[in-house]
């Protein structure tokens, strides 16, 4: 997308592409009709401010998208100003975009305190430097008076401030940073979505699927005629669904609808992307769900996103008839956090699909015959897909299955991943407990009272287990909403027998912190997960 860098533009597109005036035609495809458009950035820009003096488009474009930034984030376009009112006076419709780049030592010092995750951990100041880049970018077009429906996220390399890609403890860094563009954005009032290429997302981010973000995907130089339009029918780089493709030349870079779309703004998920197991109401911030006892009615607890929760409010009744309720994350693939519900009467496993706003859609039907299973977790990615898995212990044999979930609400075949857990009294799926990029379990044995870290190895087994506490036989439910104090560490939630809440902080490394009392009065729930 930098066309400064001389790598983009056009070839050929459809076998009747033609160049007319420097824009693109091409018949339309059957199913629909393209529109077409450019986008332009600082290298249209007079070489006196820094440009490169390349051609603005022709008045025929259809569409214009307008880079924010010089480059790197932290920078503004110096044309920012004109190339707006050029598509206002030429009444072109508009999308921006920003760029995304590893940070700087100066700007992780900088920035890595000023955003809404706690600074307490390098993940949350990474997170917050890439909700600085997106802040930067908002107000170089508040400057200006620009308010795209859309703001798109650029994320190739970058050779003046190169992406970290050799390990995989790297791109999950890098993922950090693109998920605080993202929420940046968003609690900006934008709706956003992703540029990139499939070899350049694998190397920043190690292929991190995203399926309910938009997708700008590129073809770069075409190498045959058609390539375009087959970006539109391809799966993504990240699996999100594609609305413009581009390609470039030496002079331009060119794009194209791959569908009918009238420039309104997208619907965008929020931070399941992390493989949160609980924000429900998709504002970033993890939540608690509880059942009250005497109605059946499902309570959230909205998540504060600094280790506190807002009053209950109810989202549904009829809640009695389940004996299994847990947060698995984003089973189906949509990008918002969901519901597992094992009916008490039948053993039929349910999901009710999150609508991303603490409520849910038309619940759907996974399997029958779960009332053998004596406990159900959602732990995240267990097997390293990136799809959301379900662990279920056997009530008769003690036998741990891990159900592989197939990225759509589905299941691949079950597999055994361990004998002998009758011994637990609970289990919790809190994700990453000890820092190292693969989710865990939490398991409180009952003759004992300790409780267990089984750290995943991220190919559906196990690495040695180890002792992370005792005396947990006091607390009458355990649960974990993953991160619930904002400094992008799991956390555990657990109810005393007088009805108090308490919150144990992980510290990001397999250990805790002080715990904290945030609530009483929860013995009037029987579920709480």
């Amino acid at each position: 997308m930098v066309l400064g860098s001389f790598r983009r533009m056009v070839l050929a597109v459809g076998t009747s592409l033609v160049l007319l005036s420097g824009f693109v035609t091409v018949a339309p495809p059957v199913h629909a009709a393209p529109l077409y458009g450019h986008d332009v950035s600082w290298p249209q820009c007079p070489s006196s401010v820094g440009g490169f003096g390349l051609p603005l488009p022709p008045v025929s474009t259809q569409f214009v998208i307008i880079g924010l930034t010089k480059g790197l984030p932290f920078t503004e376009n110096p044309c920012l100003a004109s190339q707006v009112n050029w598509a206002r006076s030429n009444n072109k419709k508009t999308h921006g975009y920003a760029m995304a780049a590893f940070p700087t030592a100066a700007q992780l010092s900088t920035y890595g305190a000023r955003g809404p995750w706690t600074a307490t951990t390098r993940a949350a100041q990474l997170s917050n430097v890439g909700y600085a880049e997106a802040k930067f970018a908002v107000a170089s077009m508040s400057r200006v008076g620009f308010r795209p429906p859309v703001v798109w996220i650029d994320v190739e390399p970058r050779p003046a401030q190169p992406w970290p890609t050799n390990t995989a403890a790297q791109q999950r860094d890098n993922r950090l940073i693109i998920e605080g563009l993202m929420r940046g954005l968003r609690d900006s009032g934008f709706s956003y979505g992703l540029y990139s290429y499939t070899a350049g997302w694998a190397d920043i981010t190690g292929s991190w699927r995203l399926p309910g973000v938009p997708v700008w995907a590129t073809a770069g130089r075409l190498d045959y005629p058609g390539e375009a339009l087959d970006r539109c029918r391809q799966p993504s780089f990240s699996g999100g669904r594609v609305y413009l493709s581009q390609w470039y030349d030496d002079t331009r870079d060119y794009d194209l609808t791959c569908e009918p779309y009238s420039f309104t703004p997208l619907a965008v998920p929020a931070s399941t992307l992390s493989r949160s197991t609980a924000d429900v109401d998709g504002d970033w911030n993890n939540d608690l769900l509880a059942r009250v006892t005497a109605t059946g009615d499902l309570r959230l607890y909205r998540g504060t996103g600094n280790g506190t929760l807002g009053g209950g409010v109810r989202i549904g009744g009829g809640w009695a008839s389940m004996n299994a309720l847990e947060t698995p994350g984003d089973f189906n693939g949509d990008g918002k956090a969901d519901v597992l519900a094992r009916e008490r009467a039948t053993g039929t496993l349910w999901l009710y699909p999150g609508n991303g706003a603490g409520g849910w859609l038309p619940r759907l039907r996974l399997g029958s015959n779960w009332n053998t299973m004596n406990s159900i977790v959602g732990p995240g990615d267990f097997n390293g897909d990136q799809f959301v898995d379900v662990l279920a212990r056997e009530r008769a044999t003690g036998t741990l299955w891990l159900y592989r979930g197939n990225g759509t609400g589905g299941w691949l075949p079950r597999v055994p991943v361990g004998g002998n857990w009758n011994t637990m009294n609970a289990l919790v799926g809190p994700g990453d407990f000890n820092g190292d990029g693969q989710v865990d379990l939490l398991a409180r044995e009952a003759a004992t009272g300790f409780l267990w870290l089984y750290p995943g190895n991220g190919k559906g087994g196990w690495l040695p287990r180890a002792r992370v506490g005792y005396g947990w036989n006091v607390l009458t439910a355990l649960m974990s909403p993953g991160d619930l104090n904002g400094d992008r560490a799991a956390d555990v939630v657990g109810r005393d027998s007088q009805g108090n809440l308490r919150l144990y902080l992980g510290n990001g490394s397999g250990g805790w912190l002080p715990r904290v009392q945030i609530g009483s009065g929860w013995n009037g729930l029987n579920s709480i997960f």
